[in-house]
């Protein structure tokens, strides 16, 4: 079966669950727009590439499949998983639950959610809107299986806004790392293959977030940052010590901060660790681990356990620059979990990926049901390309294989060198033009586009 048979064969099992058979058709074409080499995906363009010779008439119906009809995001990216899933597990069990957010830039302020809050892309505050998803990883491939858009408060207690961008009324405010353990909580509901939570240090920094993965029954690796506080390890801790007084000025006996502890560790307690292959070499770094008690905000007769406290810190870094705590089991290889911290890069391939090759934010729309089924579309479409990727493989793990370079054409002439042909005495001109100079490298893995033959279909 050809790639085009396979994925008409997927977008018609994704269609079985939105309800409506007149559905199938602008899934399929959304979808396949999504996956064509075009500079910008939003709808208009799509309908373009999609539909040539009726424009207007696809226009019109991709809008309102995405933006007006009333299938469930959640089946489909349900009926994704269930596709996609097979396809990852050939490789290795799911090792890891990844939570994180992403950013959309805007210029307006009527975009559902849009409002001036932090954007990781650019390491600031800046106008966007903000989602939170959880993907299942292992270390061939990773999907995000939840996606929900982060309401600010200026938003989930406007009613007028509310109303203008068509919010649900059960969609109240919530926390990103509220909504990241809901998005957990619903995974442990619906089965999904068990991971290991991983969580950057805005979303590790909470723990309120690390308590409540471990009611969950799961364990996690979440980053912190280098001013929160552990207890002391050469202190005597009792872990039923009860828990501190709340308040910004009562700082708990014998704790310390992650820093503190860094900076206090001997030159024996760093070692070198690989921990997977790049695109060129290895990548290692240095790293100390210790088993720690965690301090800060815990339930009246609370029990504490020793937790790992990891830390990276680079060769010719002044400081160290990473801090995780883990509930990971006692005898877990030091190697093992340096792999498991470090797998969370998975996620910002996810997202380069849909951004970049998806158009994930090329969404134009500014109602809440657009925004999440657009999203749900372009996971769809990510999915697919996984489950592919033995056969033409997308922006894979490792290097793509090089292809023959093409010579240049014979009339070929560098930008600013003369024209020989247009000279009024081209036998007196004696520069000719120069060489390009190139180096040999590797080029980057592209993600793969299905054949332009679909748009026919």
């Amino acid at each position: 079966m050809s790639g085009s048979a396979r994925f008409l064969t997927y977008a018609d099992a994704l269609a079985s669950v939105l309800g409506h058979a007149d559905r199938a058709g602008p899934l399929r074409d959304y979808c396949t727009g999504l996956m064509l080499p075009l500079e910008r995906k939003s709808i208009e363009p799509l309908a373009a590439a999609t539909a040539p010779e009726r424009v207007s008439a696809q226009h019109q119906s991709l809008m309102h499949f995405v933006s007006s009809s009333p299938w469930s995001d959640e089946k489909v990216l349900g009926k994704v998983r269930e596709l996609v899933l097979p396809a990852m597990e050939r490789h290795g069990p799911i090792e890891a639950w990844i939570i994180d957010d992403t950013g959309f830039r805007k210029q307006g302020h009527h975009s559902v959610g849009v409002a001036r809050q932090y954007l990781g892309e650019i390491g600031k505050q800046d106008n966007c809107q903000v989602a939170v998803s959880l993907s299942v990883a292992n270390a061939w491939a990773s999907l995000p299986v939840a996606f929900r858009l982060y309401l600010p408060k200026a938003w989930a207690y406007d009613h007028a806004r509310r109303k203008a961008a068509y919010v649900p009324e059960e969609i109240s405010f919530a926390t990103k790392p509220q909504i990241a353990l809901e998005q957990i909580r619903w995974a442990v509901e619906a089965g999904l293959p068990r991971g290991v939570v991983l969580v950057d240090p805005g979303y590790g920094h909470d723990a309120g977030l690390r308590a409540g993965v471990s009611a969950l029954g799961l364990t996690y690796v979440a980053g912190v940052l280098s001013n929160d506080m552990v207890f002391d390890p050469n202190a005597e801790i009792e872990p039923s010590r009860p828990a501190p007084r709340r308040g910004r000025h009562h700082r708990e006996p014998d704790t310390i901060s992650a820093k503190e502890v860094a900076l206090g560790l001997p030159a024996s307690a760093w070692c070198q660790i690989k921990w997977r292959v790049g695109t060129n070499e290895p990548l290692s770094s240095r790293f100390a681990r210790l088993r720690v008690y965690a301090a800060g905000r815990r339930e009246k007769g609370q029990i504490m356990r020793q937790e790992w406290l990891l830390i990276e810190w680079p060769e010719g870094e002044e400081a160290p620059t990473k801090y995780w705590l883990s509930t990971l089991p006692q005898d877990i290889s030091f190697e093992r979990l340096v792999e498991l911290a470090k797998l969370r890069w998975r996620i910002e391939r996810d997202y380069h990926d849909l951004k970049q090759e998806l158009g994930l934010d090329h969404f134009e729309g500014r109602s809440w049901r657009g925004f999440h089924h657009h999203a749900t579309l372009c996971i769809a479409a990510y999915g697919f390309l996984i489950s592919e990727r033995e056969t033409i493989p997308p922006s894979g793990p490792g290097p793509a294989r090089q292809s023959p370079k093409a010579p240049l054409p014979t009339d070929y002439r560098p930008r600013g060198a003369p024209d020989h042909a247009s000279a009024a005495r081209p036998q007196l001109h004696r520069d000719t033009p120069p060489k390009a100079r190139r180096r040999s490298r590797a080029k980057p893995a592209a993600m793969s586009m299905l054949p332009e033959t679909l748009v026919t279909q």
